[in-house]
């Protein structure tokens, strides 16, 4: 039987958003100890959590696992064994402020809705929920404001309400939200086993050797940029076991168009996972993939490049099918949505692009 505080771990790191704010250092507490020159050898979680009884053993934990604790400049695991004299800094985050959530009248692209949940379309460029810099114009004030006069949807106790899942800022494309506490619990459920049935559709730069694939690695947060997510290996402790499957759908020249299926679910899979085999989403500034990385030099190769960006000012990714189980009735509910204007504009202008020079 599945705790419900486990069965929302993996979403709850899903969508949460580190260090949003312009000024990241404020969300965090600063330590710095140095070990004593007659200190018995023992865990690191283990001494730290003696000297900070006001501080969990779990939240230390939690800490190392970020990669947010170093010793003698060095970051460490956490069974690292402590020594004499060993300078241990880390960083813990102050406690979260409780974020008011403002119902909104903004439009929503609200594919299907019935008593228990909602699949909604997200245009690219809205934030799915409130967080340090995104107060305001979320998917979840939208939702606030649509589910007002719906007592079972609740904004007061839950920072998050209904989400089981969520996509990035600047990603289009599906999403359920559950409209009641059952709905969410089923849903995240599905979700934590992975049975839920997830679809994308991405622009990636260069050509993919294979016509299908899968990647395999690790993702857990940069260790030196914590905005953004790297991919570490299988045997390594840090990070959590994730999983993506491709498939080419169309080589267009310096770009390739795929499909992409998520085994797992976690922040920015698709985006670090494609970096980490060198073929960064095309636009992607957050991975590189907003400089040309494959081509011609020639200046007017430069000059259509920089058109594509302006053409689709975010990563070329779109949520495009989602299914699930009903929660209450337990019929099978499979979803597709359209890719963006923004998107199809940009794979025709390759496709032109390259067949002129053909």
């Amino acid at each position: 039987m599945v705790e419900k505080e486990e069965l929302f771990e993996d979403i709850n790191e899903e969508i949460e958003k580190v260090g949003e704010r312009e000024d990241n250092n404020s969300l965090y507490e600063h330590f710095r100890f140095v070990v004593d020159p007659g200190q018995t050898v023992m865990r690191i979680d283990k001494f730290l959590n003696d000297r900070m009884p006001n501080t969990s053993r779990s939240k230390i934990q939690d800490a190392a696992s970020a990669g947010s604790i170093m010793v003698n400049g060095n970051v460490v695991k956490v069974n690292y064994k402590i020594k004499p004299n060993d300078i241990i800094t880390f960083e813990l985050a102050f406690p979260k402020r409780e974020i008011t959530i403002i119902p909104e009248e903004i439009p929503l692209n609200i594919v299907y809705e019935d008593d228990s949940l909602i699949v909604v379309h997200k245009e690219p460029g809205m934030v799915v929920h409130p967080s340090y810099g995104h107060y305001t114009g979320t998917l979840i004030n939208a939702l606030a404001w649509h589910l007002k006069d719906n007592p079972l949807f609740n904004t007061e106790n839950d920072p998050r309400p209904g989400l089981v899942h969520r996509i990035d800022k600047n990603t289009s494309g599906l999403l359920v939200i559950a409209k009641t506490e059952e709905a969410k619990t089923k849903l995240a459920l599905q979700f934590f086993n992975k049975t839920s049935k997830r679809k994308y559709v991405a622009l990636c730069w260069g050509s993919l050797k294979e016509d299908e694939g899968t990647i395999v690695g690790n993702i857990g947060r940069n260790l030196k940029n914590r905005k953004i997510m790297d991919v570490f290996p299988e045997e390594e402790e840090y990070g959590k076991h994730a999983v993506t499957h491709y498939k080419v759908i169309q080589r267009i020249g310096y770009v390739t168009l795929v499909e992409c299926i998520l085994e797992t679910g976690r922040t920015h899979q698709i985006r670090a996972h494609f970096k980490s085999i060198g073929h960064p989403l095309f636009n992607d500034a957050e991975y590189g993939g907003d400089v040309i990385l494959k081509g011609t030099t020639f200046t007017k190769y430069k000059q259509f490049v920089q058109n594509c960006f302006k053409t689709c000012p975010r990563q070329a990714l779109h949520a495009k099918t989602l299914g699930f189980v009903h929660p209450v009735t337990g019929e099978e509910m499979l979803f597709n949505s359209e890719i963006p204007e923004d998107m199809t504009t940009l794979f025709e202008k390759w496709r032109n692009y390259i067949s002129t020079r053909e």
